[in-house]
């Protein structure tokens, strides 16, 4: 890369002077991207933890260096290094987890956010972006829950924290004594805000068939009382945690009848409905598999990640409700952010949209990609994904030295080599990643034909522009991996060319 001219790194990103100082950097960063990923050549760099460790420190050292070496320089070396040393979820071999491909609109606006720097927790801090935030919560609000009150959704940092705040609106709404009923597949950050909150540990239904069987949980509402023997005539208030799109599988619950199970209980009780919709909220933009949530809209709260199913840059998570007056509880006072005479003045008061205080506008990218892409737009994303899902799972199907765990829930696969133990899929898995050919996921959940838990390879494939040959490219390393001897050394294994 060529030099760059010198540039006086005290310059300030926003004011109108703002982007001729961020252009040339830009460049710079652009260009150290194309580098990096040039010189990593594939989905992760090889060589693992202590060979991406090596290259960092040799190349981001000093930490602190007592001149600086100018703007350009840090910039091409340090994201340079991290291009060359990252996980790119752009490259259709990274297929593990719940980390999709950024779009490049909304990347692009993530910039916008970052030079202008509005901090959402006073309106004099964020006077617009405060005001486009309420406008597009309202309308995600809407979108999941069409026939509510006053639709509205926070935004949050991801799923746990959207879990956290969900629980506790119900803790505030029927107090400490509120028990959650989650399945046996429901997301780890569930009993994590149980603990924080100083609730008991949730009830956990079993889900032997993945899903939350609707009897089961009307029988663990019924017996709710007996395992705490509360005060006669006072019934424990329930929180039921259904998953619309569970981590391991995708597998979606069965929404409308929860939502039967759980209105039959009011009668008896205060219980509430919270969906943990990380993963599959944004079906509802595609109208060929929004019928897989139907009964979502019935909720009390909905979870939803858009840096999940949604193409965003990390973070861009939401909390939705059917009413607005629901989030009342998280009301809260600072004199210096929100004073009583400036809220009766009519300054908008911020504080009750989240539980944080400095926050970013993360509500711009989302916004800008609803604008750019439309419900369509967003939707044929999502049916790319699932298409591309069932394309990979018939390959599994087709090839006899693989099997394939069950068709796909939303766009996750799992599927091991015919005959491999649980060790031989882990050791494939690590050797995949050792050589920076492949990233894949791993779960442990039952096999189908036999009901035990075993270890299975997981591809969670959000790209929406993989192509059948990278399908094929990612089981003929599989395929490779299993053929090799357990141990046989990392130099003498065959190497693929760079692609």
């Amino acid at each position: 890369m060529p030099a760059s001219p010198p540039h006086d790194p005290t310059l300030l990103a926003g004011g109108a002077a703002g982007s001729r100082a961020l252009g040339p950097l830009v460049e710079t960063v652009l260009a150290a991207l194309a580098e990096g990923a040039a010189a990593r050549c594939g989905p992760l760099p090889g060589g693992g933890p202590d060979g991406v460790a090596r290259r960092v420190a040799d190349r981001g050292t000093p930490v602190l260096p007592e001149q600086g070496q100018g703007a350009h320089d840090a910039l091409r070396e340090l994201v340079g290094v991290l291009a060359e040393g990252a996980a790119d979820p752009a490259d259709p071999h990274c297929a593990a987890h719940l980390h999709c491909p950024p779009l490049a609109v909304a990347t692009a606006a993530d910039l916008a956010a970052s030079a202008l720097n509005p901090s959402m927790d006073s309106w004099d801090q964020a006077p617009a972006a405060s005001v486009l935030e309420e406008r597009v919560t309202a309308g995600i609000g809407a979108l999941v829950h069409p026939d509510g009150a006053a639709p509205d959704a926070l935004v949050t940092t991801g799923g746990t924290e959207s879990n956290l705040l969900g629980v506790l609106l119900a803790r505030e709404a029927h107090g400490p004594r509120v028990r959650l009923v989650c399945g046996a597949a429901a997301h780890h950050s569930v009993h994590r805000a149980a603990w924080l909150l100083g609730l008991p540990e949730p009830v956990v239904v079993p889900t032997p068939q993945g899903v939350l069987d609707p009897a089961a949980v009307d029988e663990a509402l019924t017996r709710l009382d007996a395992l705490e023997c509360p005060t006669p005539g006072r019934p424990s208030p329930a929180v039921v945690v259904a998953t619309a799109g569970t981590t391991d599988t995708g597998a979606v619950d069965p929404l409308a009848a929860l939502a039967d199970v759980v209105a039959a209980h009011r009668h008896r009780r205060p219980v509430t409905l919270h969906v943990d919709a990380a993963y599959g909220g944004p079906l509802l933009f595609s109208d060929r598999h929004r019928p897989r949530v139907a009964g979502i809209e019935r909720a009390d709260s909905v979870t939803l990640d858009l840096h999940k199913l949604g193409w965003q840059p990390v973070a861009a998570g939401l909390l939705t409700v059917p009413d607005r007056s629901a989030l009342a509880p998280l009301g809260h006072r600072a004199d210096y952010l929100n004073a009583d005479d400036d809220t009766e003045a009519g300054l908008p008061d911020l504080l009750g949209r989240s539980i944080r205080t400095t926050r970013r506008p993360d509500i711009l990218k989302i916004a800008v990609t609803l604008r750019a892409l439309g419900r369509h737009g967003l939707g044929a994303l999502v049916d790319a994904v699932c298409a591309t899902a069932e394309e990979f799972a018939d390959l599994i199907e087709a090839e006899p030295r693989l099997r394939l765990r069950t068709r796909p829930g939303i766009s996750t696969v799992l599927f091991r080599p015919h005959g491999a133990t649980d060790a031989q899929v882990a050791t494939i898995r690590r050797r995949l990643l050792h050589e920076g050919q492949a990233v894949l996921g791993r779960a442990r959940v039952p096999d189908p034909a036999t009901g035990r838990p075993v270890l299975w390879l997981k591809a969670t494939l959000l790209n929406p522009h993989a192509h059948s040959s990278d399908l094929h490219g990612l089981l003929k390393l599989v395929l490779d991996q299993h053929d090799l001897p357990a141990d046989l050394p990392a130099d003498l294994r065959p190497q693929d060319p760079p692609r």
